[in-house]
């Protein structure tokens, strides 16, 4: 019986670098998969998943299909295994397979970071408001009506618009964390391509989703290449791991220019798939035969890109956040305040 859920990214990945490694170490592969189970209620869907491909393996099924009937990979994992598997390298793919899911499980981390992070100041914000509302503003709205009788008809009417801001700015707050919460929900249950668009929109924003695209393409196209796969078969298949459209429509270009008989390097720099500074490796690394180790290297500083993008992002929406935070209760402070200071120059 198949296991019922998929494998985390981190847990494709681990599972393909011990595969990997006990290949490397002339381990026969239904011994591998029996290895690989471990003891604990915490590993049950692991292992259940491992006595399927375990079984599949002693029948005389390839990986791939022993994966398959698993139910735990993702589809384009099981690509990868059944082409490293007919073209004899299964060893190396798998090893590919382990970095390329190591990196998406950092990136999805980054992203979500980016996201749930400033949700957070912002729910921190709306508690704070609401403690002004119900509890600060009331207390001292309280004693200034028994000092002066009414506030609306005094000097000291200033709280009342320590009253209104706080108001304002919690609906604002309120309507803010629903519809990054509602984006966020959206983007993870079929409304990912709209939501790109929306967030395609914001050039800081547009430029993340443009580099993380080009980083999943150049990822799946360096593991299809170092799995056997020819140029223009690669570039296809690599194609349908990015839905950016943008990158779609450069990609599609390239391709377009390799019908032709051109190489993925010139081909590349001819329809600016990547900047300049990143093109520039692979006519090099085409004529040296070097492109699938040059390719790594621009997965990698694609990927290092989308971190730092990221990390920049996330530290512009902080200091924002504080910002508000900090405004918000300065302005409704001062207006409690300024009452208070009447008040002591009327008694001096």
């Amino acid at each position: 019986m198949a296991s019922k859920n998929k494998l985390s990214l981190l847990g494709v990945s681990a599972f393909c670098e011990s595969m990997a490694s006990m290949l490397n170490a002339g381990i026969e592969i239904s011994e591998a998969a029996s290895l690989m189970k471990q003891k604990g209620e915490h590993n049950g869907q692991l292992n259940e998943g491992l006595e399927v491909i375990e079984k599949a393996l002693q029948e005389g099924s390839t990986l791939k299909d022993a994966m398959e009937k698993s139910g735990m990979f993702p589809e384009y994992a099981l690509q990868m295994v059944e082409a490293g598997e007919a073209t004899g390298k299964s060893e190396e793919t798998l090893k590919r397979l382990s970095s390329y899911y190591a990196s998406q499980h950092s990136l999805k981390e980054k992203i979500t970071s980016t996201i749930v992070y400033p949700l957070a100041m912002i729910v921190l914000i709306i508690i704070v408001l609401f403690l002004m509302l119900k509890l600060v503003l009331p207390a001292f709205s309280d004693v200034y009506e028994t000092l002066t009788g009414s506030l609306s008809q005094s000097s000291y009417s200033y709280i009342n618009y320590a009253f209104l801001f706080c108001r304002i700015a919690l609906i604002a707050m309120s309507i803010l964390v629903v519809v990054v919460g509602a984006g966020y929900f959206l983007y993870g249950h079929g409304f990912k391509k709209q939501i790109s668009a929306l967030l395609s929109r914001f050039p800081a924003a547009a430029n993340i989703l443009e580099n993380l695209a080009l980083y999943r393409f150049t990822s799946a196209y360096e593991v299809y290449l170092s799995s056997g796969f020819m140029q223009d078969d690669a570039i296809v298949k690599a194609a349908q791991m990015c839905d950016h459209p943008v990158v779609n429509g450069k990609i599609e270009k390239a391709k377009k220019s390799m019908d032709e008989g051109n190489g993925f390097g010139r081909s590349a720099n001819d329809a600016e798939l990547y900047e300049p500074v990143y093109g520039r490796m692979l006519l090099p690394a085409e004529r040296s035969g070097d492109m699938e180790s040059t390719l790594k290297r621009l997965s990698d500083l694609l990927s290092e890109s989308v971190m730092t993008s990221s990390d920049r992002l996330l530290g512009s929406l902080e200091s924002i956040l504080s910002g508000v935070l900090m405004l918000t209760v300065a302005i409704a402070l001062l207006c409690v305040m300024l009452p208070l200071i009447g008040i002591m120059n009327s008694i001096g």
